[in-house]
C-alpha cells in the first residue's frame, strides 16, 4: 500500500509541474501569436485537458455504454464549474470581463441547453452531435481569426516566446494526463483498501481524477496571476466536452440514456446559468461565492450518496 501512496504523492507532484508548464509557455505563445491569454485558455489549453475525458467517453461509446459517456462529461462539468472554479476562487478571487462573461458564458449557457433540448427523447441522435460539433468549429474559429489582445490587456505574459515553448505546452499537457491516468488509478487501490464502495469511488475519485488536468492547470494559473488562462481553461474544456465529445460520441453512435442522466443534465444546465451571474455581479467571481459553488457541488454529491 506504501507504494499507491508514493504513486500518489509523484502524481501530485506530475500536476503541479505539468500545469506550470502549460500556464508559462501558453503566456509566450499568446504574447507571440498576438492571441489573448483568455483565448489560448479558452482552446489550446481547453482542449489538451480535457483529454481524459474524450478517451473515457469515446471508448464507452465505441463500447455501447452510452449512460457512462454523457455520465462523463455532465460529472466532468459540474466538478469543473463547482469544485474547480469555485475552489480556485476561494484561493483567491477572480476577476472577469464583458467578453468572458457574454461571450463565452452566454455560448457555455447556450450549449448546455442545446443539449438540454436534444435530449428530451432521452436520446441523442448522430445529426444532433454533428450540429454540436459543428457549432463548436464555428466557435473556435471565430476566436482564432478574432485574436483579439483586449480580453487579458490587464495581464502581461512574462517573459518572451521561444520555440521551446511549443514542446514545453505538448510536454505539459502530457504530463498532467498521465499523472491524472496514474492519480485515478492509485486512489482507487487505496479506496477498496478501506473499504469504500465501487460508488462513491466512481462519483468522487474518477469524476475528481478525470478533471485532475483542469485542476492543476486552473490552481497553477490563478496563484500565477494568470486569471484568463484559469477561467478560460475551465469554460473552454466544459465547452469542448459538451460540444466536442459528446457531439463526435454521438456521431459514431447515438446516445441513449436512462431518467437519471437527464437529471444530472438539468442540475448542470441550473449550475452554469448560476456560474454566469455570479460572474457578472461585479465583474469579479469572489471567496464568498467560490464558497457556495463549492459547497452546492458538495452538497450534490451527498444527495448522490444518499
Amino acid at each position: 500500500m506504501w507504494v499507491e501512496f508514493l504513486i500518489l504523492t509523484v502524481c501530485v507532484i506530475g500536476l503541479w509541474l505539468g500545469g506550470s508548464w502549460i500556464v508559462d509557455s501558453a503566456a509566450r505563445i499568446a504574447r507571440r501569436i498576438g492571441m489573448s491569454e483568455l483565448v489560448i485558455g479558452l482552446t489550446i489549453v481547453a482542449i489538451g485537458t480535457s483529454a481524459p475525458e474524450f478517451a473515457v467517453t469515446i471508448a464507452a461509446a465505441l463500447n455501447g455504454q452510452s449512460d457512462i459517456s454523457v455520465a462523463n462529461v455532465v460529472g466532468s462539468n459540474i466538478f469543473n464549474l463547482g469544485f474547480i472554479l469555485g475552489g480556485v476562487a476561494l484561493v483567491a478571487g477572480i476577476p472577469t470581463t464583458r467578453k468572458l462573461v457574454w461571450r463565452d458564458g452566454m455560448m457555455l449557457i447556450g450549449a448546455t441547453v442545446m443539449l438540454l433540448v436534444f435530449m428530451l427523447d432521452l436520446r441523442l441522435a448522430w445529426w444532433e452531435g454533428a450540429i454540436m460539433l459543428a457549432t463548436l468549429i464555428i466557435y473556435l474559429s471565430y476566436l482564432i481569426i478574432k485574436r483579439d489582445r483586449s480580453d487579458s490587456a490587464d495581464e502581461i505574459p512574462a517573459g518572451h516566446f521561444s520555440f521551446r515553448d511549443i514542446p514545453l505546452l505538448i510536454g505539459g499537457i502530457a504530463l498532467i494526463i498521465v499523472s491524472g491516468h496514474y492519480l485515478v488509478e492509485s486512489a482507487i487501490v487505496i479506496a477498496r483498501f478501506f473499504g469504500v464502495s465501487e460508488w462513491v469511488i466512481g462519483v468522487t475519485i474518477v469524476a475528481a481524477g478525470t478533471s485532475a488536468p483542469e485542476l492543476a492547470t486552473s490552481l497553477v494559473g490563478v496563484l500565477r496571476g494568470r486569471h484568463a488562462i484559469s477561467v478560460g481553461n475551465l469554460i473552454g474544456s466544459d465547452l469542448f466536452n459538451l460540444l466536442g465529445v459528446l457531439g463526435l460520441a454521438a456521431m459514431i453512435s447515438s446516445l441513449t440514456v436512462g431518467e437519471a442522466a437527464y437529471g444530472s443534465l438539468i442540475v448542470l444546465c441550473g449550475l452554469v446559468i448560476v456560474v454566469v451571474i455570479l460572474m457578472r455581479t461585479g465583474w469579479r467571481l469572489t471567496r464568498l461565492e467560490g464558497g457556495l459553488l463549492v459547497g452546492v457541488n458538495a452538497i450534490r454529491w451527498i444527495a448522490d450518496f444518499i
